[in-house]
């Protein structure tokens, strides 16, 4: 059992390397590191610690966040997000980007691939035979290596795509076997995933046109959010859309975005 020194260790440096408070969560962490302690042969959490403080970009280090991270996602989520997406903000970017073509879409947290092969799906079938002509690919991001291992291999159980509309199952996915389906090429071509940190200094080279950062705030205290969502606005286009989870919230007084409705906020033309 995690002792409340070594518990304090793991809460300081995940805080302090991504941003994430696991100051109330002492019953996970002990309950997803301890197996691999044990696994792995170490004595107890400090001697596993001791690793990571020494090799910060080390393996262990990426397995403390791998193994903490909670990950939970699936199709369709919070399919109101998609519905105002598809219904508001792509006819206005079909006209805004009609010069270029090219949209700047992030899903900042990507996990295990459901959000942004939903999101690429919509895409295609917004534009249609146009699409081919627009660059429409999702950036999606995580911390997780892990994670975006699975989403890259987009291998998934019957059930997991289930939600999806019986036209996109047999477009976008093929039967494996074993109650399993694979993204086909089709759609993995849609997606370009890379391992990010959201504490890190943006990286990026051009602005986003739609933004969803969904259901990672809430792991995040008051100071590492808003600095988190300045960052977002500062890489963003005028008219830009920014989607949070739909339990999450943003206090109007501390953002330049315009709030448009529960969990959709805007930047202004």
């Amino acid at each position: 059992m995690i002792t409340d020194s070594e518990f304090q260790k793991i809460v300081a440096y995940v805080k302090a390397h991504y941003g994430i408070d696991l100051s109330q969560k002492r019953v996970l962490v002990n309950g997803r590191l301890e197996p691999y302690l044990l696994r792995n042969g170490y004595s107890g959490f400090d001697e596993f610690m001791k690793k990571v403080l020494d090799n910060p970009k080390g393996q262990e280090a990426e397995t403390l966040i791998n193994v903490l991270t909670t990950n939970h996602t699936y199709f369709m989520r919070e399919s109101e997000h998609f519905e105002y997406l598809t219904n508001v903000v792509l006819p206005y970017l079909k006209v805004r980007a009609a010069g270029t073509r090219d949209l700047g879409i992030w899903s900042a947290a990507s996990s295990t691939g459901e959000e942004p092969y939903t999101l690429a799906m919509y895409l295609t079938e917004f534009f249609g035979l146009d699409h081919r002509a627009w660059d429409t690919r999702v950036l999606a991001t995580d911390i997780s290596t892990k994670v975006l291992e699975h989403a890259v291999k987009g291998v998934y159980l019957k059930e997991q795509i289930e939600p999806l509309p019986e036209k996109w199952k047999r477009r976008f996915f093929q039967d494996i076997g074993n109650e399993q389906y694979q993204a086909k090429d089709e759609l993995k071509s849609q997606v370009i995933y890379r391992r990010f940190n959201l504490m890190d200094p943006f990286p990026f080279k051009r602005r986003f046109h739609v933004v969803f950062l969904r259901n990672v705030m809430i792991y995040f205290k008051d100071d590492v959010k808003y600095n988190l969502v300045q960052k977002v606005y500062d890489f963003m286009e005028p008219g830009g859309y920014l989607f949070i989870g739909a339990t999450e919230s943003l206090d109007k007084t501390k953002i330049k975005f315009q709030y448009i409705q529960p969990s959709i906020y805007r930047k202004k033309e």
